[in-house]
């Protein structure tokens, strides 16, 4: 004997697709109710999440881009300081009488040029802190909101 009968049902003689009783066209209704609403719900949630996240990345997009042009300009402002200061030194040297001069004015430039580099790269150090900071800080508050807010 096969499986199922030739109309369609199992020895047990309920139909192959037949529902169960408790399966009622009303409690489906309910169900499917549920669903839609549990599905609209979950749709409502993504889209304030996306629209969230959205904000962030704005936010520190731009707080990044700020930063990373202060970081810009301020390598422009050094590089001609460097310049100018090379440019100084080596008119001072040509001018220079006797090579005691010139060995005073070099110890005097190393000295000089070590302090100045010193305190640049203190400020550029800063800068690129401030950046990393900048850009962390949206979303830092992004993640302690969204675990703050009851789900």
């Amino acid at each position: 004997m096969s499986e199922s009968e030739p109309n369609g049902q199992h020895g047990f003689a309920m139909s192959l697709f037949a529902l169960p009783r408790a399966m009622s066209p009303a409690v489906t209704g309910e169900l499917a109710a549920q669903s839609i609403a549990s599905a609209q719900d979950a749709c409502k949630k993504i889209k304030a999440i996306s629209q969230q996240m959205a904000a962030t990345l704005r936010e520190t997009y731009s707080r990044n881009a700020r930063s990373v042009t202060d970081y810009g300009l301020k390598v422009i402002e050094l590089s001609n300081a460097n310049t100018t200061s090379a440019t100084d030194f080596f008119t001072h040297l040509l001018e220079s009488k006797s090579v005691t001069d010139v060995l005073t004015l070099s110890a005097t430039e190393a000295r000089r040029s070590f302090e100045t580099t010193s305190a640049l790269n203190r400020e550029l150090l800063e800068l690129a802190q401030k950046l990393a900071k900048d850009t962390a800080e949206p979303m830092r508050k992004s993640v302690t909101k969204a675990l703050c807010q009851p789900s």
